[in-house]
């Protein structure tokens, strides 16, 4: 007869609910009541982790970096369903109640880490957990020139001229015969601004 009613479980958690948010929300508000207001481009500027923001923002990502961050993700969740799960496991009132309780639970979280371990070999077999060096893969284009041929190419050797230091320079009269001096051109023509007073 002294039982606590399910009502008043339920409202306490609702009452804890409520003060962790004015909590929040007081703390944001005594933060911004008390903050000094006094803008500059460098408070105004992005952080990144102590270092200078330089550069446009749009640039590519490895597409690693999201792989490796949702298997992360996945085992992460896992471990959130593992926990809850042994502890309820290793109670003795519902092994006590019902033996099949504890053969139930057992063969499910077995279901459970096998589908994940199922897509963990599959990741792995794909080749996307090889962050170093991926597999390479010759690209492969329809064309009519066989492969062969590009091989041949590869395995030639050519002879490469040594440098030298010494070499022989060309005299200026003959570049003045032989280019034609009509159609000289220069390349730029170099404009002058007269400083401002």
């Amino acid at each position: 007869m002294n039982e606590a009613s399910q009502i008043s479980e339920f409202g306490k958690v609702f009452i804890y609910l409520i003060m962790g948010v004015l909590f929040v929300l007081f703390t944001f508000f005594l933060g911004w009541l008390v903050a000094l207001k006094k803008p500059n481009p460098e408070k105004l500027s992005s952080y990144e982790c102590g270092e200078e923001p330089t550069g446009s923002s749009w640039i590519q990502f490895n597409s690693r970096f999201y792989v490796i961050a949702l298997v992360f993700l996945l085992f992460d969740v896992e471990m959130v369903f593992i926990f809850p799960w042994a502890t309820v496991f290793g109670q003795e009132v519902l092994l006590n109640a019902d033996p099949r309780w504890g053969w139930l639970s057992l063969i499910e979280m077995f279901i459970f880490v096998g589908i994940l371990l199922i897509g963990l070999v599959y990741v792995w077999k794909k080749g996307d957990l090889n962050w170093i060096r991926p597999e390479q893969l010759l690209p492969a284009a329809p064309t009519k020139i066989s492969f062969s041929v590009y091989q041949a190419l590869n395995d030639e050797k050519y002879q490469v001229k040594e440098f030298a230091l010494n070499n022989v320079l060309v005299e200026p009269e003959k570049i003045q015969t032989a280019a034609n001096p009509s159609s000289f051109k220069p390349a730029f023509k170099p404009k002058f601004k007269r400083p401002a007073e």
